[in-house]
């Protein structure tokens, strides 16, 4: 985890490079406070892909799942198989 003052965001450049670098979150502080969070596209897209899997395991261990023979039906109605 990097932390940096909000003063350094001036250096765009090199701010940018962390990001890329470590493609991981970077805190931005303001007067000793957390304020923001910046990342790379890279890392916010892996992210959420990430979110989108760990949401989908937890609904299949909650029994939140929907059988094959329903999916079919509903694509076979929804495009007119």
């Amino acid at each position: 985890m990097q932390i940096i003052p909000i003063k350094d965001l001036k250096d765009t450049v090199k701010t940018s490079q962390i990001c890329h670098k470590n493609d991981k979150p970077i805190f931005i502080t303001k007067n000793g406070y957390g304020d923001m969070v910046i990342m790379s596209i890279k890392a916010y897209e892996q992210q959420q892909e990430e979110i989108i899997v760990l949401q989908r395991m937890l609904n299949a261990m909650q029994g939140n799942t929907i059988d094959a023979d329903t999916v079919f039906k509903k694509a076979k109605e929804i495009y007119e198989i």
